[in-house]
């Protein structure tokens, strides 16, 4: 019997004022049997970092050619791909093919050695950009997972300050491209 994913409920307000973007999100996330919860919560905090009108998550794990977040406009096309993690540079290559802007947020103790095989391959697409979180802060975002959430994600000059549950973090992502 195959296992079923797990949702999550999350009250998102980001003001994003690098962007003069304001708004609350009421957000459910379903969290694939495999996904752990740093992977969950780098997808809110992408959600957040991204935020617009139309994005939305991708239906996660189990479908390979969507992006783990999306923007499309009123035709359908996709403008903004997001993914998470450490994907493969092919499936890089294939998501610059389908929208106009890619965006992947790189994470986990290994997201250097990920980058550094990756960049050779992936420098040539002007509309990617690449950005890595820290391990201490995707273990700090981990430790917020829980199945009903409220958040807030203020973003200022660059920095995002998150808090949620007893906890405030202060994130800088680090642009690899």
């Amino acid at each position: 019997m195959a296992l079923r994913s797990t949702v999550y409920r999350a009250e998102l307000g980001v003001a994003d004022i690098d962007r003069s973007y304001y708004a609350e999100h009421s957000l459910t996330l379903a969290r694939h049997p495999s996904e752990t919860d740093e992977r969950m919560m780098v997808r809110l905090l992408a959600f957040a970092l991204f935020a617009a009108e139309r994005l939305e998550f991708g239906r996660g794990l189990s479908s390979e050619d969507e992006a783990d977040l999306w923007e499309r406009d009123l035709t359908g096309a996709v403008t903004h791909w997001i993914d998470v993690g450490l994907p493969d540079p092919r499936d890089v290559r294939r998501a610059c093919s389908k929208a106009g802007r890619v965006t992947v947020l790189a994470y986990g103790r290994t997201a250097s050695m990920w980058w550094d095989k990756a960049a050779g391959d992936l420098q040539r697409f002007d509309h990617l950009e690449v950005w890595q979180l820290s391990a201490e802060d995707g273990a700090a975002l981990a430790a917020q997972a829980a199945k009903t959430m409220a958040l807030r994600c203020t973003i200022q000059e660059g920095v995002l300050y998150w808090s949620g549950g007893d906890a405030d973090l202060q994130i800088q992502l680090q642009r690899l491209k």
